[in-house]
């Protein structure tokens, strides 16, 4: 069994999200396509890995890790040389937990009310609240520095940083502000210009 995890991947989808965290490690991951327009996640073999039939999932060692922020995670842990993640006992990897999962389970469903012009009666019995609760969070989030984590770039700036681009892309959150300031400094990212560039050639091999 090799060592090097395997990062299931295709453009167009959160998969972008681990591949862009893919290439701020230095390419660690086997990159294997799925391509799901074909119904290729929906294959016997894919939904061994993951039975949502959805991208991304890794797997490693036997483990099979699935959601994007859980993988950045995972992969911070594992190339701790890296340093895209504190150190376990650092006060700071707690704000790392917190804007991590936050993007996921506050950002992108706020998003889905925003797009689909639902209104909730209760705000507050959704998890998520509403767009005033989440935008004075992110807010807070990028009021510390450049990164979440003050001056230091770390996993939960991919995770944050790979959702509030396409917030921004399909009009869900205004680019402006500290938003588009945190956006551009995403998108100027080496890193992150190498996944662009990289999915866009495999969106012509996939023919997307």
């Amino acid at each position: 069994m090799s060592d090097k995890p395997v990062l299931y991947h295709m453009p167009q989808t959160r998969g972008g999200t681990t591949f862009w965290m893919n290439e701020e490690l230095g390419g660690v991951c086997e990159i294997k396509l799925v391509n799901l327009r074909k119904g290729e996640g929906r294959s016997p073999e894919y939904l061994k890995i993951n039975p949502m039939g959805k991208l991304p999932a890794l797997t490693h060692e036997g483990v099979c890790v699935t959601e994007a922020a859980a993988i950045c995670l995972y992969l911070a842990d594992l190339f701790p040389e890296k340093e895209l993640a504190p150190a376990a006992g650092d006060p700071k990897r707690g704000a790392m937990y917190r804007w991590m999962f936050f993007a996921p389970s506050c950002i992108e469903p706020m998003m889905l009310d925003r797009l689909g012009k639902v209104t909730r009666e209760n705000a507050t019995s959704a998890g998520h609240g509403d767009y005033e609760r989440v935008m004075a969070s992110i807010n807070q989030a990028l009021s510390g520095g450049p990164w979440l984590l003050g001056d230091k770039f770390s996993a939960a700036d991919v995770v944050m940083g790979s959702t509030l681009f396409f917030a921004t892309m399909f009009g869900a959150i205004p680019k402006e502000g500290r938003v588009k300031e945190f956006v551009e400094r995403i998108a100027a990212r080496p890193a992150h210009q190498s996944m662009v560039k990289k999915n866009a050639d495999l969106s012509g091999e996939l023919g997307l």
